[in-house]
């Protein structure tokens, strides 16, 4: 019998928000993603087959809004995607750095801190 718990993938990730408006701008206007529900209080957005959510409801229920973890997106050119955010006004924490035999990676911060990532083959600009 097939397990009844089949982790297959992953359908969003969540992110605590302080300010809905701040946190929508940064994500749609900055980095690109489509808007697909935008509430007062919860959005989601689409990022390829995952979602990322931004919900004012998580800062309640943690004891603070950034941790220990990443959002990671996927690209096909680090140093292509990181000059075009740059140009949006987005800003990295440094240079893109390889960080396995075939990938970079280059680090940044949204509005409330979570860190995010681009990740992928390096590229040329």
């Amino acid at each position: 019998m097939p397990d009844p718990v089949q982790l297959s993938r992953i359908a969003a990730v969540m992110l605590g928000v302080r300010d809905m408006d701040a946190a929508l701008e940064f994500y749609q206007n900055k980095l690109g993603l489509k808007a697909l529900l935008k509430e007062p209080a919860l959005a989601l957005l689409q990022c390829g087959p995952v979602m990322i959510g931004l919900s004012r409801g998580h800062v309640t229920m943690a004891s603070h809004v950034a941790g220990a973890s990443e959002v990671v997106f996927g690209v096909d050119n680090v140093r292509a995607a990181q000059k075009a955010l740059s140009e949006r006004g987005v800003v990295f924490m440094g240079e893109p750095k390889q960080v396995t035999p075939t990938d970079w990676a280059v680090h940044f911060k949204d509005v409330d801190g979570h860190l995010l990532s681009l990740f992928g083959p390096e590229g040329k600009v």
